[in-house]
């Protein structure tokens, strides 16, 4: 590791709001940082949020000791309160303030962390909104901003925040055009805030028995927040969500080397029926998802029962295109394999439906994908409650 390095540590626990924390791994890794996940808890698994599990690097007691240019706290609950009542993480945070260097928290944390700490005293700070009274108490300026900068302590809201949090602060610790580097790969809404749009063709209605079965493959390599956004915000929507691994093993290492874990196996999976098959990109995780001969033909038996399927990033490119499931369909893709599509009319949407299948373009778009999902399943109001909740 070059001395130049910025080093990034994120502590993790159970209850952890995966969404928020492999986005803030996955985005800093993309700047170049160093990132170190750390569990607080007794081992390096973590039950996250929304039955997703983690793993981490290390124990957060074996690196005590260590400098980190900046540490970023994730929210959800009951991961919030763990942190906030762990000492090790309390000390090297404050030690982190008193040195000059940077601290960041989201959603939850600023108020259960930062605030609890003393460290947002007089400082302009933002939370997920329930948490606002409290941050207030704590003698912080509450602001309803998606991300809010005072000195060195950054502080943003929720799981529809997180890439413009980390996109922030890639800027403070490697400058304006790492963060418009790597924001131009992760494709971030352009309209943070505002209310969600997709482009629909051939309207079809998606149906379900009692509750959506929905599949998730992934492979080494797959994409993270691509996998996550879609379990994480799916779950919410009380859909029955299987990760299913493709290869020998329930872990997998994506695409920039945070630990995904898979629910069963794909072998375990081939005779059940699902309500939609839907594939994460990233380019390695594609091209192995693409070689997987059982998956693509359940794709060609899903495509052929006139079933929803559906892929963000260098799916649509390396699984569909090449396996003929996107004959006479429109479809987006990621700007770098964007080429690889026979018809690119609608490769400049960032998210595309199109009768039972759904196309979606980079990391950045993968929220208002499943979003999409929830509102082909369950209806527009449903989707809007939730994009409320997650604050997109």
């Amino acid at each position: 590791m070059a001395s130049s390095t910025k080093k990034v540590l994120i502590p993790i626990a159970h209850g952890t709001e995966p969404l928020e924390a492999l986005a803030m791994i996955t985005v800093l890794r993309r700047s170049g940082a160093y990132v170190t996940v750390a569990s607080v808890e007794n081992q390096v698994g973590v039950d996250a949020c929304h039955g997703i599990k983690m793993v981490a690097d290390t124990l957060l007691s074996d690196i005590t000791d260590s400098v980190f240019d900046l540490i970023m706290l994730p929210g959800g609950l009951p991961g919030g309160e763990t942190l906030k009542n762990c000492k090790p993480v309390e000390k090297m945070v404050k030690k982190q303030d008193a040195d000059g260097r940077l601290n960041a928290a989201i959603c939850c944390a600023p108020a259960l962390a930062l605030g609890t700490w003393g460290l947002l005293e007089g400082k302009n700070a933002t939370c997920y909104p329930v948490f606002m009274e409290k941050l207030s108490a704590t003698c912080a300026t509450a602001s309803e901003s998606r991300v809010e900068i005072d000195g060195r302590i950054v502080t943003s809201r929720g799981p529809g925040t997180t890439i413009e949090f980390s996109l922030t602060l890639i800027e403070k610790l490697c400058g304006k055009q790492t963060a418009v580097d790597v924001s131009s790969i992760l494709l971030p809404r352009p309209n943070p805030g505002e209310e969600f749009t997709f482009t629909e063709l051939n309207q079809t209605s998606w149906t379900f028995k009692d509750t959506p079965h929905i599949l998730v493959p992934i492979a080494e390599g797959s994409d993270e927040i691509e996998t996550i956004a879609v379990v994480d915000i799916l779950r919410r929507a009380k859909a029955n969500v299987v990760i299913a691994s493709v290869s020998n093993s329930l872990e997998v290492v994506g695409s920039h080397k945070a630990n995904l874990v898979a629910d069963l196996l794909l072998d375990e999976v081939l005779e059940k029926s699902f309500d939609l098959i839907m594939l994460p990109g990233g380019l390695n995780g594609a091209s192995r998802l693409s070689r997987c001969e059982k998956l693509v033909n359940m794709l060609k038996k899903q495509a052929e029962a006139n079933k929803p399927y559906g892929g963000i990033c260098a799916s649509p490119a390396y699984v569909f295109e090449p396996h003929g499931l996107l004959k006479r369909k429109k479809a987006t893709t990621h700007p770098v394999v964007s080429n690889r599509l026979s018809d690119q009319s609608h490769v400049d949407f960032r998210v595309v439906v199109d009768g039972n299948l759904i196309t979606s373009r980079a990391p950045g778009t993968a929220i208002e994908c499943a979003l999409m999902i929830v509102e082909k399943f369950y209806g527009r109001e449903k989707a809007l409650q939730l994009a409320k909740a997650i604050l997109v």
